[in-house]
């Protein structure tokens, strides 16, 4: 099973994607756990997941977490942003598959 964080300053939209995204991974049959979680909270969470995924509007933020995140070897990318404004479950996946490749 491959464990995905997403990320965003609450968590609360974020949660969103992730839900569409989970009914999207499980319609393809992948074994993929996808939640989402607040900036404050990801370090907790460093050492069972294999993916961080952050929120366009949380750009500002993605170099601070990669620099977290890489000293459990864990990569952390930006969600294409048309696909966060629309919630695109689909496309999140596609965007992870291609990351994880």
């Amino acid at each position: 099973m491959k464990k995905i964080l997403l990320c965003c300053g609450s968590g609360a939209s974020s949660g969103f994607m992730a839900k569409n995204a989970n009914v999207a991974a499980k319609a393809r049959g992948l074994d993929f756990s996808i939640k989402a979680r607040s900036e404050s909270e990801v370090e907790d969470y460093l050492e069972e997941i294999d993916l961080i995924m952050v929120g366009p509007h949380f750009k500002h933020r993605l170099n601070a977490i990669k620099e977290m995140a890489s000293e459990y070897h864990v990569p952390a990318e930006l969600i294409d942003g048309t696909v966060y404004g629309s919630l695109n479950g689909d496309g999140l996946i596609d965007q992870i598959i291609n990351i994880l490749k």
